[in-house]
């Protein structure tokens, strides 16, 4: 019995466990910035947001509370390389939370540089997120390893097609002297049988 509580026990502690997330934490002053993305890790391709939350410290120590309107006289700026965006900034439900929705188009490393002033205190910070990965951190199963075997088997395909038009074309030794339209239509249709399978690779190639 007592396993089967303490069992009871660690499930109920385990619902309430809240993810882990990799935001980055500044301080000005009384005030505590922090920035990350919504979804970890971030993912080209798939919608995410930039989350804020930014706070002050109270009285009492260790006590913080959410700083609401934190962005009527501060701007997010998004760098990438030498590209930026200033954000849109939609306020959370929960006081001092903030989001810019944002669908990553590139692997690499994005900054947020925040400018401006949060009630006459000047604020200039620039502020790293975790970087943009490829779709294959959640590939499964991984298509790496079979996509050579795929190509081998693609190119053997229009190989093998190649050599029956060839060998159409020369006649492989038989009369073609009536056969007229029909031979015709048959190179028409190999053809495209081997225009099918070449874009079926390069389609193939994309996906990977």
């Amino acid at each position: 019995m007592n396993h089967l509580v303490l069992l009871f026990a660690v499930l109920i502690i385990g619902m309430g466990v809240t993810p882990a997330f990799a935001h980055t934490t500044v301080h000005v002053e009384q005030y505590e910035i922090e920035v990350g993305w919504g979804i970890e890790p971030p993912v080209v391709g798939i919608r995410n947001d930039f989350v804020f939350q930014i706070s002050e410290s109270g009285a009492n120590e260790g006590v913080k509370s959410g700083v609401i309107n934190a962005f009527r006289n501060l701007e997010a700026t998004a760098k990438f390389g030498g590209i930026t965006k200033v954000l849109d900034i939609n306020s959370d439900p929960r006081p001092g939370h903030y989001y810019s929705p944002v669908i990553p188009t590139k692997v690499g490393s994005i900054l947020i540089d925040i400018k401006g002033e949060i009630n006459g205190v000047p604020i200039d910070v620039e502020i790293p997120v975790e970087d943009v990965e490829t779709t294959a951190v959640l590939d499964f199963p991984p298509s790496t390893g079979s996509s050579n075997q795929d190509i081998t088997s693609m190119k053997n395909a229009i190989s093998s097609l190649q050599k029956e038009i060839n060998s159409l074309k020369t006649g492989s030794g038989a009369n073609l002297d009536n056969v007229g339209p029909a031979y015709d239509f048959a190179i028409f249709g190999l053809s495209l049988g081997a225009a099918g399978v070449v874009l079926a690779v390069v389609a193939m190639i994309k996906r990977k």
